[in-house]
Formats: structure tokens, sequence, C-alpha cells
């Protein structure tokens, strides 16, 4: 990490400040470490965004370990429609309080595959939800909330160490029927 990225961040003394004052230094802090190079790297992975910054995935991991855990601040990450506030979000949401419908939101606004597997890999798969949108996600036409389907079905597989064989073997008919895709 470069000495720029182990500045202040924004959770630091940040006692007495609102969500969007910690959402506008997060947003700070993201553009002050994005780089165009990290941009174009992005392109060349085929990953397409709006608005992206360019920040590296570990910047950003750092930054979340620092923020914590905070739900109302992810949502506002997340609505701020930033590549990389989205993927910060990922990290600093519980997911305890996510929600079937904030799940059905997010994976609307999914538009590329790097922010679909990161939301699915550090997020969803922890949530009691994983399963049944693992069931409706992955006969959806929208490419991103299918694929969403499918990596939640293999974040699942390769996190989730409580649930048996059982809900697998029943998603087996929507791997069969998705492989061709």
């Amino acid at each position: 990490m470069s000495s720029r990225a182990s500045a202040k961040s924004p959770r630091q003394g940040a006692r007495g400040r609102g969500p969007a004052d910690e959402v506008r230094s997060a947003l700070a802090w993201l553009e002050r470490h994005g780089t165009r190079r990290t941009r174009e790297g992005m392109a060349r992975y085929g990953i397409r965004a709006r608005k992206a910054f360019g920040v590296p995935v570990g910047a950003i991991q750092g930054l979340a370990k620092r923020l914590g855990r905070s739900h109302e601040l992810a949502a506002a990450l997340w609505d701020s429609g930033w590549y990389e506030a989205r993927l910060l979000a990922a990290f600093v949401d519980d997911p305890a309080r996510i929600t079937p419908a904030q799940m059905d939101r997010w994976g609307r606004d999914f538009d590329n595959w790097g922010v679909c597997d990161t939301v699915c890999f550090h997020l969803f798969d922890r949530t009691p939800h994983a399963f049944a949108k693992v069931a409706q996600w992955s006969r959806r036409r929208d490419e991103f909330v299918r694929r969403a389907g499918f990596a939640l079905l293999a974040c699942l597989a390769l996190h989730d160490r409580r649930s048996g064989n059982d809900p697998f073997a029943r998603c087996l008919p929507l791997v069969e029927g998705g492989a061709l895709d």
C-alpha cells in the first residue's frame, strides 16, 4: 500500500459526523487513491463502470477494515453509484441486516462482473436469503442478475459449512439449465 493509502481514513475522527459526511469522506478518499492505470486495468479485464476512480481492491478492503461494519454507510455508498463505493459497501455492510428486498435492489444495479462477484462473495453469501436468491436469480434474463445467481451458488459452495449437501443438490437442475448460456 502506498504512503497515500495509509493516510487518515474517513472513519478516523468521525465522532459526531452523520452518514452523509462519512460517505463524502469515503468518496474523497477513494478519489484521492484512484489512478488512471487502475481504471485502464479494469477495462482490460472487462470491467465496465460508468463511474470509477480506479482504486485497487486491496486498498478498498484496507479502507473497509478501518471503517468497520455499518449498514447505513453501506446503503449510502451503494447509492452513490461509484464502482469502488459499491465494492466498499460489500465489505462494510452487515450480512445480518441484509433483506431480500435489498438484495434485489442491489442486484438490479449490477452492471459488471466485478461488482456482482464481489457483492456475492463478500456479503450476499453470508445472508440467510442466499439459497432463495440462487433459485430466483439463476432464471433471470438480465445478464448480471443471472450471473449473480450462479456466482452466489459458487460462493456458498466455498463458504457455507452448515447447509449440508441437500440445498446444493436442489440447485443442480439450475446449473444444468444454465450450462449452455
